[in-house]
């Protein structure tokens, strides 16, 4: 089955993007025959910027895009928002992917199930 998790949220301040990536995690680890695809949208692009610094204890959203990317996963980043937050390709996480609006498109065609958060 083929899932596509949406995030719009900022990666801190309210834990949709958290609970979006647990969601989408567990999808990957469940359907060892499915693929998952983690779209970021909007304030949620921030959740993918490299060095990510978070206080012991507390969830970083980095460490947890590198586990849904070491799961088979794949995250892509809508490129005019990262464009709008002046984020560069190289200011993301290995092996998040630059993304349109057309590749979404395409995500959610394909797509058995899709979850917005």
């Amino acid at each position: 089955m083929n899932h596509l998790t949406i995030l719009n949220d900022p990666p801190y301040g309210t834990e949709r993007s958290f609970n979006g990536l647990r969601m989408a995690h567990a999808l990957a680890r469940n359907d060892a025959q499915g693929e998952v695809t983690v779209f970021l949208m909007a304030d949620a692009v921030l959740g993918a910027k490299a060095g990510q610094k978070t206080p012991e204890g507390y969830y970083n959203l980095e460490r947890m895009i590198r586990r849904m990317l070491a799961a088979k996963g794949r995250v892509l980043a809508c490129g005019t928002c990262m464009d709008a937050r002046g984020l560069e390709d190289e200011d993301m996480a290995n092996g998040v992917a630059r993304s349109t609006m057309d590749e979404l498109a395409q995500a959610t065609l394909a797509a058995d199930r899709v979850v917005v958060f």
